[in-house]
């Protein structure tokens, strides 16, 4: 007896291979989306919460329409966003550099010098310009472009740090207190902090996960958008010695990180003083120009001491915001003790000790210090740990009702009435 094989008719049209590729691709991007999609959800809503109020605070008041735009005015509410220390990085974008050291005439008093955007880090403005030219953008949209990105970018690496030391919920919730931390204002305007932040929380997670290289380049890259990377520069610097005291990683990978890491910050500096021809022209411009200088803390002193006694007769008194700042500023040392009793790792408190010794040893606007605190993102993790104990009904409240309140004392005391 015959057996017969019944095949299958042709379909007339062969069906296309799937690459490999493509399916392990399609897997990964759903893990992914699933791991943080509610990290950008939560940060997304949050702060555009906080930017709706931001906004509405503005154009209700309307104290900006009286303003120079340069100096926090504008035609439209969205427009203050750029100015203050937006234009100055327009400026830069537009035209580029060109550092001197410019007296002004007759001056005596803190102000010398003419302001230049020599005082200003190139890789915001960079970035500014290339996305501009990419998309079409005006140099304002592509600013705003950066910084939102960067903000998200700067959430995930938030949640990547506070969930490797507190799990997944202390993530979210970290990821939740940048949106609504004093200062969170700047996030989204055309400041470098949220760029700023982004490269610091993924250089210190590459850190913790003892990918050297990766750390030294995100350092390098963060030196060329803040002075006070170098802050980030020495934590991760103690981070390597100590690897190599415990011989983890070898030798090559961490010193290579350490000589890659100051590039950015000191390769820049140095331009600068050249082409000024002052081995120390970029602090006497911050000094003549803008009177931001390193005082050993006296300043900051002279505020501290001032504002609980209701005294405002010290430099750049802005009474509302400088209570605000006295705040953010006695907060840091307990919450910094909370975050040493975790014992995390070192860099993570090296870059906290030092970023806050460096605002609060320098002469400058105290009430902006809830902006220059706000890269300080590891105090976030023991605040986390706390509030994840806390049901979903009482962390939305607590984050929500934050995040309303922020329009008004991260982004409208800023911006109108202080000096951001």
């Amino acid at each position: 007896m015959s057996t017969v094989q019944l095949r299958r008719p042709p379909s007339g049209v062969d069906r296309p291979e799937v690459p490999r590729g493509s399916r392990e691709f399609r897997p990964r991007l759903r893990a992914a989306a699933v791991r943080y999609g509610p990290v950008l959800l939560t940060y997304g809503v949050l702060k555009l919460a906080g930017f709706a109020v931001f906004m509405y605070l503005l154009d209700s008041a309307g104290d900006f329409r009286k303003k120079n735009p340069r100096f926090g005015g504008g035609e439209h509410p969205w427009d203050v966003l750029a100015s203050w220390d937006g234009w100055w990085y327009q400026q830069i974008a537009e035209h580029g550099y060109d550092p001197a050291l410019k007296p002004v005439p007759g001056a005596t008093g803190l102000i010398t010098l003419e302001g230049n955007s020599a005082a200003f880090f190139p890789l915001y403005p960079t970035l500014m310009r290339l996305v501009s030219e990419c998309t079409g953008l005006g140099l304002y949209g592509a600013g705003l472009t950066v910084s939102v990105i960067a903000s998200f970018a700067a959430a995930l690496g938030i949640y990547a740090v506070a969930q490797r030391l507190g799990g997944h919920r202390a993530g979210l919730v970290a990821a939740g207190l940048w949106a609504v931390w004093p200062g969170s204002g700047t996030e989204w305007s055309g400041y470098s902090e949220s760029l700023y932040t982004a490269l610091a929380a993924w250089a210190c997670h590459a850190v913790m996960t003892r990918r050297w290289l990766t750390a030294g380049l995100l350092t390098c890259a963060a030196g060329l958008c803040r002075p006070t990377a170098v802050a980030l520069v020495a934590a991760l610097a103690v981070a390597a010695v100590l690897s190599l005291r415990r011989r983890e990683d070898g030798v090559r990978r961490p010193l290579a990180a350490v000589a890659v890491a100051p590039l950015g910050l000191f390769g820049y500096l140095a331009w600068v003083n050249y082409r000024m021809g002052d081995i120390n022209g970029y602090s006497k411009l911050q000094d003549g120009a803008w009177a931001h200088k390193f005082d050993w803390g006296v300043h900051s002193f002279n505020v501290l001491t001032s504002v609980p006694v209701g005294h405002f007769d010290y430099l750049f008194a802005m009474p509302f915001e400088d209570v605000i700042g006295v705040c953010v500023v006695l907060m840091v040392p307990v919450l910094t003790v909370l975050l040493v009793r975790l014992r995390p790792p070192a860099v993570l408190v090296v870059y906290t000790v030092l970023s806050y010794l460096m605002v609060m040893t320098t002469q400058q606007y105290f009430g902006n210090v809830s902006r220059y605190l706000l890269p300080l993102f590891p105090l976030f993790v023991p605040l986390a740990l706390a509030m994840r104990r806390l049901r979903w009904p009482s962390l939305a409240t607590a984050l929500g009702t934050s995040a309303l309140a922020s329009g008004s004392y991260a982004g409208y005391v800023l911006f109108v009435l202080g000096v951001p």
